[in-house]
């Protein structure tokens, strides 16, 4: 006698030998009954004055032809006002809790009694590393969160997987994908969670695996800082901005590429099969509630998100100042590392800076740039970060970020391939952990490890070579 397991693995099995087009079938007739019947009974006051505004607008925002232009312009401005917005704020409280709050911190930690270890410790490692995360992070989130949050509340959404469906399915992958990658742009652990919306395991699988490609909310501030510092710095002042954020823009079109890509591999290797398809019916357009969009953006997202970049940041800001001031061989622990680590990353376009302060933010890429920038300082005799200037190392318009990372042998292209690198590499522990809680497999969460990671090695390797014969 067949269990109701059995019953439900059978019609499992059967749903996928109806053919990859059975569910459009009966989506395109149900649609076509409902239209023929609202067409014959109902009666809308618009009709007689044409289209209502809200089908005039869908009309340009789904359209054939001008969805997707639409939809990377508005991309494009979001990335702009960002970009724009964040600048002066971050200086601002760079100037605050590093120029001022810090060397007052270290004076009170000496006065005190503390050793000087515990003072260099404490301050020179925890605060500082904090300070510089809520100073790089804090106000582009609070400005990219609000505007993503209010085009979800406008109904935005929706319409990007309706665009963005026929792409997904030419590269085997779901449609509804779209939505799992624009909530991995918050966060790809969410984006991750997301994916439960994916009916099909397979394709569920796929859209698990390629979410890291959607450039989360922790790598925005590697994006924009190095854009605007060194890609925005080579064009005129008057133009800068829009240079960056054009920069910004194609690594996330990049990342989009690359998702679409690697789903299409493992749609026609480890993941062989045929796409599903969906229905997906467009809400009206909602006026947005501002209060609770502000709750939303401000409260739940940029707070919690920022409040988890400063429990990794802490510990990690104790781990930098500890290897790089506890000595081995007469050197020390991270200056081995960095030597160590160097060959390589010249080879990839990067330092061994780079790749330490990766290997040590694993657990949060938030904190990817406070480590670069520690470990500069700290291995440039400047652990006490008295040295004129570097105390506000986020003021932009002063230049002093891009003489600090100058001086230690940075290059434009080392900003390219860093933004690159940011792009491509490992997810964060939170999304890994997240990934096996989902799958239950160790063997695909290496794999979601692995492929960014053996994609980021070599994009960045042909693009230093190529960079370096051409000899830009």
């Amino acid at each position: 006698m067949s269990t109701p397991k059995d019953i439900l693995r059978a019609a499992e099995k059967l749903r996928w030998e109806l053919g990859p087009h059975f569910q459009d079938d009966i989506a395109a007739k149900v649609s076509g009954a409902a239209t023929a019947l609202a067409g014959r009974y109902v009666r809308n006051p618009s009709d007689a004055s044409g289209p209502s505004w809200q089908r005039r607008l869908d009309l340009i925002l789904t359209g054939r032809w001008t969805g997707l232009p639409a939809m990377a312009l508005l991309f494009a401005i979001v990335l702009w006002i960002t970009i724009e917005g964040a600048n002066v704020p971050s200086g601002l409280l760079a100037e605050l809790l590093v120029d001022k709050i810090h060397p007052w911190l270290k004076t009170l930690a000496l006065n005190i009694g503390l050793w000087p270890w515990l003072a260099g410790l404490l301050v020179d490692g925890v605060y500082l590393s904090t300070a510089w995360v809520v100073s790089v992070m804090l106000p582009p989130m609070a400005i990219f969160f609000p505007l993503f949050t209010l085009l979800e509340d406008l109904g935005y959404l929706p319409r990007v997987a309706f665009n963005l469906d026929r792409i997904f399915q030419k590269a085997g992958a779901h449609g509804k994908q779209a939505l799992s990658m624009t909530m991995g742009l918050g966060c790809n652990a969410a984006g991750v969670i997301a994916t439960r919306i994916i009916d099909s395991p397979r394709e569920r699988l796929i859209a698990i695996i390629t979410n890291n490609f959607s450039l989360c909310n922790g790598r925005w501030p590697t994006q924009i800082l190095m854009a605007t510092i060194f890609v925005g710095a080579l064009a005129p002042p008057a133009v800068s901005g829009l240079v960056a954020a054009a920069s910004v823009f194609f690594v996330a079109l990049l990342g989009f590429a690359c998702a679409l890509g690697s789903s299409w591999l493992l749609s026609h290797t480890l993941l062989k099969g045929e796409a599903s398809s969906f229905s997906l019916e467009l809400p009206p357009y909602r006026p947005p509630d501002v209060l609770r969009t502000l709750y939303t953006s401000l409260i739940d997202r940029t707070l919690f998100v920022l409040w988890r970049a400063i429990v990794f940041a802490a510990p990690a800001g104790a781990a930098i100042w500890l290897i790089a001031n506890i000595s081995l061989g007469g050197h020390s622990i991270a200056w081995w590392m960095v030597t160590v680590l160097d060959p390589p990353g010249q080879i990839m376009g990067l330092t061994g800076v780079i790749l330490v302060a990766y290997i040590v933010a694993i657990p949060a890429n938030e904190i990817v740039i406070p480590t670069i920038l520690m470990l500069t300082v700290l291995l440039s005799g400047n652990a006490n970060v008295n040295s004129p200037g570097a105390g506000i190392l986020f003021e932009t318009e002063g230049h002093v970020l891009h003489t600090l990372l100058t001086g230690a042998g940075w290059t434009t292209l080392t900003a390219v391939c860093l933004m690159l690198f940011s792009l491509l590499h490992n997810p964060c522990s939170t999304t890994l952990y997240t990934i096996y809680k989902e799958t239950g497999s160790w063997r695909w969460t290496g794999l979601s490890a692995a492929l960014p990671l053996a994609l980021g090695a070599i994009a960045c390797s042909a693009v230093a070579a190529a960079w370096r014969l051409l000899a830009f």
